[in-house]
């Protein structure tokens, strides 16, 4: 099989050591003669799998035994309905950051549970810059945000002082840089991008915070005090997403965790993001100190060029480069298992088009 390059935004690229420890898994888990598929997640062998999918986190975000970390179904898509109906006090209110498509889902369904006042957006501006002029006061909830924006390309560089509780859509750019993530209350993260494969969601949770809406007769299955108190098996987790994301934790750290992946997304940020702005055939949709590690999201400035450059991007082994089909482009994802030499690829097929 030829080399492909996976600039795809999710499903994305993982370590080839995670397809391979994965498949084996499939066939025989542990060598207990099982299939990882077929197992009890009850079972000690499965058991052991939850219980350090669940350690790693915590270590590689030093994190204390004051949160919590949960591995549930639905998608990120799901926590824009449980961050709501977890913490938003009856009658209270939530301040939201609408930064681009997700953050967007996220505030239409905070509306369903409460009062949601919109603190910043860039709606209007195509969500070309991530806004920095507002505040967020006591008086609300919590204050949620989306760190990374893969439609658009743009990523919280920093983030603000809040005066209530810190929640971030973390999905696009977990454990890509470092942080102090002790600064937030909760995050959560579909695996799809840094972690595994879809069908799971990370969700990492200060304990302290639960219990205060004054909401009653809460439905189990979106209670966090629920999946805390089952150790993420409240019901049958999605088993071989959580295999595969500890495989894809522990490569991270076995391979200098998140400061060196940080060093080498930050490399191959550079190497693109160079070429674009010395290349006058392509520029990026958004403002240059908004730009993200993880998404690079462009255009081609001569539409009668792009026949060409796509048929070069293709004959050279690259897939996913295609942008979101709302905004069109190109867009280049540059997660953590992306090695730079796919990026030198993209590169030199840029330099080719004249």
């Amino acid at each position: 099989m030829s080399k492909k390059h996976n600039f795809s935004a999710g499903p994305c690229i993982l370590p080839q050591e995670v397809f391979e420890k994965s498949a084996q898994a499939v066939l025989d888990f542990n060598g207990i003669g099982l299939s990882l598929l077929e197992i009890s997640h009850r079972s000690k062998d499965f058991v052991a799998v939850m219980d350090e999918a669940r350690a790693i986190v915590k270590r590689l975000m030093n994190l204390g035994d004051d949160y919590e970390v949960l591995y549930l179904g639905g998608g990120a898509s799901l926590q824009f309905a449980m961050v709501p109906y977890n913490l938003m006090k009856v009658g209270g209110k939530a301040a939201y950051l609408d930064t681009g498509t997700w953050a967007a889902g996220a505030i239409k369904e905070a509306k369903k549970v409460g009062t949601v006042d919109v603190v910043g957006s860039s709606k209007e501006e195509n969500y070309s810059f991530i806004p920095k002029d507002y505040t967020v006061g006591s008086e609300y909830d919590y204050f949620h945000c989306t760190s990374n924006n893969t439609i658009y390309g743009t990523q919280m560089k920093s983030f603000p002082e809040v005066d209530t509780l810190m929640v971030c859509d973390m999905s696009s750019d977990i454990f890509s840089r470092q942080l102090d993530f002790s600064k937030f209350d909760l995050i959560y993260a579909g695996a799809q991008k840094n972690m595994g494969p879809a069908g799971v969601t990370l969700v990492v949770i200060k304990k302290e915070i639960l219990g205060k809406t004054g909401r009653e007769n809460m439905f189990s299955i979106l209670d966090y005090a629920q999946h805390i108190s089952k150790e993420s098996m409240y019901n049958t987790p999605p088993v071989f997403p959580v295999y595969a994301s500890l495989l894809t934790l522990q490569h991270l750290e076995n391979n200098g965790g998140i400061a060196a992946a940080e060093a080498r997304n930050e490399a191959k940020a550079k190497l693109l993001y160079d070429e674009i702005d010395s290349n006058p055939l392509f520029e990026t949709f958004c403002v240059k100190e908004d730009r993200s590690l993880m998404n690079v999201s462009f255009k081609i400035t001569d539409e009668s060029k792009k026949e060409e450059f796509d048929a070069a991007w293709k004959a050279a082994g690259i897939s996913g480069l295609n942008g979101h089909r709302s905004l069109g482009g190109y867009r280049a994802s540059l997660y953590n298992a992306l090695p730079i030499e796919s990026v030198h690829v993209l590169v030199d097929v840029m330099k080719s088009i004249k």
